[in-house]
């Protein structure tokens, strides 16, 4: 059915494409400049939208094998991921149990073991206290309750979900609304990391926008990759997260194809978001590569750290690994010193107060989407709340 979807949707592109049209929002949308600088909004968006929905903490690539390990921050959160002999991946908060102390450096690696660098007391890879220095001197303690402290985790299409509140419930087919079938097909499952790096920015908002929104390309990028790309977009969403395809001569290629034979890499264009933030884009560098680019908030609200994920379907030798570099590079050109640059211009003018709105254009419902979604998760005052809204998010697709 998933295929049956996606050749749906690029007939309906297709159709955009010969006829110069471009589906439309209603109408234009007004969103309060306030909640881009408020500290008060951004708290609240922290509490009930990064603590309460499922969020991905890593692609499956980054842990490769059986002891494999990442550690990482989200959100304030330190995570550690692990993949167990079993080939389960699991997380934990990264905080001994002893005295709290982070416990394994921020990095990935292998590992049976995590000592922690206080004390020296020791876990395994499902999370477990194994090891309690001069155990007899330190006193009596239940070592089976006194573990790393779990969180919901689960894998779907090559990308490892999960919860940063402690003892939270994870549904994920109420979360991604059928959608994961949709990015199964990108095949994000058999690849594997060829690169990473990160790029500091504005708040996070400000930030997200712009993955939602191809109307600035051929004007901000017009100096990179702008002119090659149309300014329209055809948005199709599974409850908050969508898929953005432009209807422009990447498509027309499959005019007069016939429709079984429209490949997965021919249909998967485009930009697919799973909200509240991962944007996944493909690029040909002699075979397609992706960039999973994972947005998160930094520490105050005109803050927000992406680190981006490159992955490609196989181990490249040395002279395809000089052009997956280049990219990579020049990827970090584009959103360092084009689109946060103007994000944090954007910042810093919203912080001023003169305006008491930004707009989102009927040509932008990916944007007007985004934003909807954010108010009514900021407005559940609780986790029930919240399972409400999820529980009514629908399948738009625009005609």
């Amino acid at each position: 059915m998933s295929r049956a979807e996606l050749v749906e949707m690029t007939r309906r592109t297709l159709a955009h494409a010969r006829a110069g049209t471009v589906p439309l929002a209603d109408a234009v949308a007004r969103v309060p400049a306030a909640g881009y600088v408020d500290p008060d909004v951004w708290a609240l968006e922290i509490e009930r939208i990064w603590r309460r929905v499922p969020l991905m903490f890593a692609p499956s690539a980054d842990l490769e094998g059986p002891g494999s390990y990442r550690a990482l921050d989200i959100a304030g959160v330190p995570v550690l991921l692990t993949r167990g002999a079993d080939h389960v991946v699991r997380a934990f908060v990264n905080s001994c149990s002893h005295r709290g102390a982070i416990v394994v450096e921020e990095g990935s690696g292998t590992a049976r073991r995590f000592a922690c660098p206080f004390h020296a007391w020791t876990y395994d890879q499902e999370g477990a206290l194994v090891g309690i220095l001069d155990r007899d001197d330190f006193g009596e303690v239940d070592a089976e309750c006194l573990g790393l402290t779990p969180l919901a985790c689960e894998e779907r299409s090559g990308l490892i979900f999960g919860m940063l509140e402690p003892g939270a419930q994870m549904d994920l087919d109420a979360a991604l609304v059928g959608y994961d079938e949709l990015l199964a097909h990108l095949g994000l499952g058999e690849c594997r990391v060829v690169g990473r790096q990160e790029v500091e920015g504005p708040n996070w908002k400000v930030a997200f926008d712009g993955y939602l929104d191809f109307y600035h390309l051929p004007i901000l990028h017009k100096a990179t990759f702008g002119p090659d790309y149309s300014n329209k977009a055809v948005y199709d969403a599974w409850g908050p997260h969508q898929r953005l395809l432009q209807p422009d001569h990447r498509v027309l290629a499959l005019d007069g194809v016939p429709e079984d034979e429209w490949t997965d890499e021919q249909m998967t264009g485009g930009v697919w978001t799973i909200f509240p933030h991962v944007a996944i884009a493909g690029f040909d560098v002699g075979e397609r590569m992706f960039m999973v680019s994972q947005l998160l908030p930094g520490p105050t609200v005109g803050t927000s750290v992406t680190v981006q994920h490159f992955l490609a379907p196989t181990e490249p030798d040395e002279e395809a690994q000089v052009a997956i570099d280049e990219r990579i590079d020049f990827l970090l050109g584009v959103v360092r010193d084009e689109d946060y640059y103007t994000g944090e211009r954007i910042q810093r003018a919203l912080s001023v107060g003169a305006k008491d709105n930004v707009l989102f254009g009927r040509n932008e419902a990916g944007g007007q989407r985004f934003h909807e979604w954010v108010d009514a998760l900021v407005a559940a005052p609780d986790a029930a709340a919240t399972a409400k809204v999820f529980a009514a998010a629908e399948v738009v697709h625009q005609p």
